[in-house]
């Protein structure tokens, strides 16, 4: 029959394959998936622009670090930091500078505390106080060195003395920071305890308000303010937490005399609430008159001389 002969050569009819709209076309008409951003397109304008706002950034001078040196400049500022013996690094002048009478009494304090004092040029000076109106001098002050507040607890009672702590709840005034380390010195407490974030830190104005007492009274710092009150429970103290509506009054308060955590509260917002349901107990500074709170560094020092009174 034509067209089906079976002779070599002979083409048979209807053995042609084509090609339909499946197979291969629907294939090719599958999405890739979504297109990607043009920053990660290595070809595109923005990919590169990227890449190259990156290399600009990695290229930067590295800033100083929160725990650095930090630098106090001016010469009001400076004679200040002596004068409360605040321990300086290193004492920095201008050249030029003149020698009126605040730099002579900075020279002689500076000798009296054993203070290096080196001369450098203005363009120096100006780059290492960051442009600070520094008058040609300037004090470095190394980064303080907190405490473990784990240690303060053994080290009162490898003293053989009762444990006395102040733990400071969302204080981020340096000057009250320094006020409560003052207090706390001068009212035997073993250490002041800080959380790590949102707190006032040790910096030249808290060592100032201190008066020194930073020597004596180590500070120290918390990750987690209420994990470290319980961690005091487990070691045996007893924690309370000044508010204005306390449970019960300072002089009645009989847990004074034991090993004991003091928490000064915000003089805004006061205790935070998980830091309040963690202390055995809340109290309050008894008042005749209807002033709401005393500021943070005033009832620190009220409270920790109740518990001094206590104790004799």
């Amino acid at each position: 029959m034509a067209g089906n002969s079976q002779r070599r050569g002979a083409i048979r009819k209807g053995s042609k394959k084509t090609a339909g709209s499946g197979g291969r076309v629907r294939q090719g008409l599958e999405g890739k998936g979504p297109t990607p951003r043009a920053e990660d397109r290595p070809n595109h304008k923005a990919y590169k622009m990227a890449r190259a706002a990156d290399k600009r950034e990695q290229a930067k001078p590295k800033k100083r670090r929160v725990n650095d040196a930090e630098w106090v400049a001016g010469r009001n500022s400076v004679v200040e930091l002596l004068r409360a013996t605040v321990p300086v690094a290193g004492l920095y002048v201008a050249e030029g500078t003149d020698r009126d009478e605040r730099m002579r009494e900075i020279f002689s304090l500076a000798s009296e505390q054993h203070v290096s004092l080196m001369e450098i040029g203005r363009v120096e000076m100006d780059r290492l106080t960051g442009g600070a109106v520094h008058q040609g001098i300037a004090a470095k002050i190394n980064a303080y060195e907190y405490a473990d507040p784990d240690d303060l607890v053994d080290q009162a009672t490898e003293a053989g003395e009762v444990p006395l702590i102040v733990v400071l709840d969302g204080i981020t005034d340096p000057r009250n920071l320094g006020a409560i380390v003052r207090s706390a010195s001068g009212f035997g407490a073993h250490g002041v305890v800080i959380p790590e974030r949102r707190s006032a830190q040790m910096t030249a104005s808290a060592w100032k308000t201190s008066a020194g007492a930073a020597v004596r009274v180590p500070v120290a710092k918390a990750t987690n303010l209420t994990r470290q009150l319980k961690s005091f429970q487990e070691a045996g103290c007893m924690v309370i937490g000044l508010a204005a509506d306390g449970d019960v009054e300072l002089p009645e308060c009989d847990l004074l005399d034991g090993p004991l955590v003091v928490v000064i509260g915000s003089e805004g917002k006061g205790l935070s609430r998980l830091v309040a349901e963690t202390c055995d107990q809340i109290v309050s500074i008894p008042m005749s008159s209807a002033l709401e709170s005393l500021n943070a560094g005033v009832a620190a020092g009220v409270a920790l001389y109740g518990v001094a009174q206590a104790r004799r």
